[in-house]
């Protein structure tokens, strides 16, 4: 394990940091560099790669029988495909104009990568959950595949082309006016901005009403289901006593299942064991006494998500004073960000720590247990790997359910949640000055969003025919 970066951060010198009016030309300049109406740009290139070839490139570092599982959840929809395809996406964002303005990106900010989870004061917050691609990069490829996600999301909904058009402008428009909002406050007040569950209808301009109401405070309440009590229930039984995690292959596979025998499953068991001590140095002091309560009893190969299936998960039982007191983490291994190729190489070495840096920079609150970790995989190679609770109130949105208003009300959620996030690590004050007061960045994003899902759409397609054709195999089961 190392915690090392490869370029040091060091903090401005007095006067380094120029005022308030400064930063206010520096966002209008930038207007030159990349006017707003450009951000229309889309234009796939005879360059561009294949995007079966990147996909099947990424492959490469995966798990090769848990690949069909991820290519058969992709091809269900365009809208999966866009989930799976944030490095294709990122080639695409890397040919369209930006404003030279930077900030601590999410690299993968689609509606599915926004939802419910508990703050340590045990309130619910809504916020960005999903950071394997953040580095500090253009705001811009953030806001655009949100943008994307939310004309793909509404096509699969077989909305009207004027609904899809108000809805992305909408999700834009509160992007836009958040960062001025944010702008105009005091830099402590935007660290401490934070979206709980019971104020999320302040955050839009439509009104839930009726069913819609209903589903949101159907959701807000399982979500506080979803905790270590309810996973205990869910994903363990005993076992001569003891709780074990159940398999359910290929889904879940327990540890035991994947050992040569039972010599190799006491070596892996030791080997998990000094794994979670070098996680527990990355946490804080009075975290560490925390988790020393817990006893690890048991672990699991976990598959989840879409653009994740294939990398290495691993589910971890811990339990404290008796059976009925279990914590779940969850260890997901970290490569490099799919944008690293665009906009550099990350400062960390380890992209454990790449991911638990940029969620801390951009997520209100975070896991008290979110941490980082290399080790020696199953096949002898060094893996970086990030750890968080596996449940701890978390809930997600059924985007595929959405009426038109639900979804509006969502996508302005996500902008403004989004926004919140840049402005935290970026020059908030230059941003919302280069955006302005009129709709002419949303309009411009629109047209690219519209644009990529035509693009979306054709990728989407080029994988089913792979798949009917038998160049690639999946699992559209799983």
């Amino acid at each position: 394990m190392t915690t090392t970066a490869r370029r040091s951060r060091r903090l401005p010198e007095p006067g380094e940091r120029p005022d308030r009016e400064e930063r206010v030309r520096r966002g209008k300049a930038a207007r030159a560099e990349a006017p707003r109406s450009g951000h229309a740009e889309f234009t796939a290139g005879s360059d561009r790669g294949d995007p079966l070839a990147l996909l099947e490139r990424q492959g490469l570092t995966r798990v090769p029988e848990l690949l069909p599982i991820r290519y058969g959840r992709m091809a269900s929809s365009a809208f999966a495909f866009l989930r799976g395809a944030a490095l294709p996406m990122a080639g695409g964002l890397a040919r369209t104009p930006t404003s030279g303005l930077k900030v601590q990106v999410c690299g993968d900010a689609h509606l599915a990568n926004f939802g419910l989870f508990a703050s340590p004061e045990r309130a619910l917050i809504f916020d960005i959950n999903d950071f394997d691609e953040t580095v500090p990069g253009p705001w811009e490829w953030d806001v655009k595949r949100l943008a994307t996600s939310v004309e793909v999301a509404a096509r699969n909904n077989d909305f009207s082309p004027k609904e899809r058009r108000n809805i992305v402008l909408a999700t834009v428009a509160a992007y836009r006016r958040a960062m001025r909002s944010f702008a105009g406050m005091e830099t402590l007040d935007v660290w401490y901005a934070h979206a709980r569950a019971d104020t999320l209808t302040s955050l839009t301009d439509v009104r839930l009403r009726g069913a819609q109401r209903k589903r949101f405070e159907h959701a807000t309440g399982k979500a506080r289901t979803n905790d270590n009590l309810g996973a205990l229930g869910r994903f363990a039984g005993l076992h001569d006593g003891v709780a074990r995690l159940e398999a359910e292959p290929p889904l879940i596979v327990p540890l035991r299942d994947l050992a040569g025998g039972a010599t190799d499953l006491a070596a892996l068991e030791q080997q998990l064991r000094h794994v979670l001590h070098a996680y527990r140095a990355t946490l804080e002091p009075e975290r560490r006494v925390l988790l020393d309560q817990f006893r690890l009893v048991d672990v699991a190969r976990k598959v989840v998500g879409v653009g994740s299936v294939g990398t290495r998960e691993w589910m971890l039982l811990l339990l404290g004073d008796d059976g009925g007191d279990p914590l779940f983490l969850q260890a997901k291994e970290a490569g490099p960000s799919v944008l690293e190729e665009f906009v550099g190489t990350s400062e960390f070495e380890n992209s454990g720590q790449r991911v638990v840096v940029g969620q801390r920079l951009m997520q209100a609150v975070s896991d008290i247990f979110l941490g980082w970790v290399r080790i020696d995989g199953l096949d002898g190679r060094p893996r970086d790997f990030y750890v968080r609770q596996l449940r701890d109130w978390k809930g997600s949105a059924d985007v595929e359910t959405m009426t038109t208003t639900g979804m509006q009300a969502y996508g302005e959620v996500c902008g403004w949640t989004l926004a919140r996030a840049h402005a935290r690590s970026g020059d908030r004050i230059a941003l919302a000055a280069y955006l302005g007061s009129n709709d002419t960045f949303d309009v411009g994003v629109h047209a690219f969003a519209c644009a990529y899902a035509d693009q979306n759409e054709r990728d989407h397609q080029q994988l089913v025919q792979a798949i009917a054709s038998g160049r690639i195999l999946a699992d559209a089961g799983m």
